[in-house]
């Protein structure tokens, strides 16, 4: 591997694939760990930058030896804003893009798994969807939660219109009560995501480098 290619997974978590059969120039994205915002997370703390991750979105679409773009999760989530923010940029590309669930894409990571043309989850992979939370000092608590209301609203239906679960049906499974010990929500594990039409397919690393080949071949052969 080349030192310049070690230093892109150091530093973004980024690699392109290129030594395929058909030779396809595949951008390879990782969104692991806290989705860190505008604050810095702990020293500690595994974290996806989106100070990184937007520029890095913004070249795959503007080089165009790059043909598609695969996106790798496993996110406890983090920022919504940050977000939020990274799945407009992918789910805006117009080049092909696949993702893949690994370990998990919780809360705001759903966002992201879904943003993709097409997503897979692992069998053991999860997905953790709950209603929006807020820290800190509440000065207006009518119009913080408006406001909490508003920013909600805005992750169901991105996630709606992204993916095959109804916004009404996601807000159940938000709201449920019944799963999680200290809080709200619901836990899907790989094939009842699909099954729930969150996620596109079970499967791994193969099957989503298949699909994005594939992807890339339609669009070549037009």
């Amino acid at each position: 591997m080349k030192e310049e290619d070690r230093n892109e997974i150091k530093d973004t978590g980024t690699l392109e694939l290129q030594n395929n059969a058909k030779k396809h120039k595949i951008q390879l994205l990782t969104i692991i760990g806290e989705i860190e915002g505008h604050e810095a997370a702990s020293g500690n703390s595994k974290t996806t930058k989106y100070e990184h991750i937007l520029p890095k979105l913004a070249q795959v679409e503007d080089d165009e030896s790059v043909e598609g773009l695969l996106v790798l999760l496993n996110t406890l989530g983090g920022d919504v804003e940050a977000g939020l923010a990274m799945a407009e940029m992918i789910a805006s590309l117009s080049k092909p893009t696949v993702s893949l669930v690994l370990g998990g894409s919780h809360s705001i990571g759903g966002p992201l798994a879904v943003a993709a043309d097409y997503s897979f989850i692992v069998p053991t992979g999860t997905m953790v969807v709950h209603p929006v939370r807020s820290n800190g000092m509440f000065i207006g608590i009518i119009q913080t939660y408006r406001n909490m209301e508003r920013t909600q609203d805005r992750i169901t239906g991105f996630i709606s219109s992204h993916s095959k679960i109804t916004q009404k049906r996601l807000e159940e499974l938000m709201l449920d009560s019944k799963q999680l010990v200290k809080d709200v929500g619901t836990c899907l594990e790989g094939p009842e995501a699909v099954k729930e039409g969150l996620i596109d397919e079970v499967g791994g690393m193969s099957q989503a480098l298949h699909k994005l080949y594939q992807m890339i071949d339609e669009i070549n052969n037009r």
